[in-house]
């Protein structure tokens, strides 16, 4: 059987393309890349890979009964990114930080993945030609995104509880291609550990740190066409 367990969210049996996909070199690549870029570097224990958080998302879209095109869209909307995550787009000076989603489709296609879509009778276009409602609605609208890597942040780096985050989890339903909670203090909750994700890690002093100095010695390197 394919079980996949997952501290947030429990124990799944996955269809047999979600392990093909799993398996692929593309998506195991993803353990060596980091969520927080260069955080690892200047502090270990900031350790959570990209490989993690995109199984995490396939996850909490198959918990809300996300269907199993959008669970494939979310496993594989991470996997694109280069070697520490979003340092690229500082030393590429690219401001939305999108240089992942810029070399999405070619990364892809030129990958095995269009191969494994097509012998479960999917195509590239099934999965990508949509904007996909619980994977990606930009904020204050909740995402699986946005929520997957809260969560698993600031329980691995904030000291927050794992049954504080199921609570919340299980708070969560869909109403109209929305992700909602049914509680008030959840939701007020969340934007508490949400905050504490983006001041307390994202602007911490360390990590910032690591970030521009990393992005520095890329951007040299670039400029060098060492790399």
């Amino acid at each position: 059987m394919n079980i996949y367990h997952d501290p947030l969210y429990g124990d799944f049996q996955l269809e047999s393309i979600l392990v093909e996909l799993i398996k692929s070199p593309p998506m195991q690549r993803l353990k060596g890349i980091h969520q927080g870029g260069a955080s690892y570097l200047v502090n270990a224990s900031w350790n959570i890979t990209r490989y993690e958080h995109s199984i995490g998302v396939m996850l909490l879209i198959r918990k809300l009964h996300g269907s199993l095109k959008e669970q494939i869209a979310g496993l594989l909307h991470d996997i694109s990114h280069t070697a520490f995550s979003h340092v690229i787009d500082l030393s590429l000076d690219i401001n939305r930080e999108d240089f992942h989603e810029s070399i999405f489709h070619k990364v892809v296609l030129d990958s095995e993945i269009p191969e494994i879509l097509e012998r479960y009778h999917y195509t590239f276009h099934d999965i990508f030609s949509k904007n996909w409602p619980l994977l990606d609605r930009e904020a204050p609208f909740l995402n699986a995104d946005r929520i997957d890597y809260t969560l698993r942040d600031v329980v691995a780096y904030q000291d927050i509880s794992l049954d504080a985050c199921h609570t919340f989890i299980d708070s969560l339903f869909v109403q109209d291609d929305y992700i909602v909670s049914d509680s008030l203090d959840r939701c007020v909750w969340f934007v508490r550990m949400y905050k504490k994700e983006v001041i307390d890690f994202f602007y911490n002093p360390l990590n910032v740190y690591g970030y521009e100095i990393l992005s520095s010695a890329l951007k040299i390197a670039l400029e060098k066409k060492i790399i």
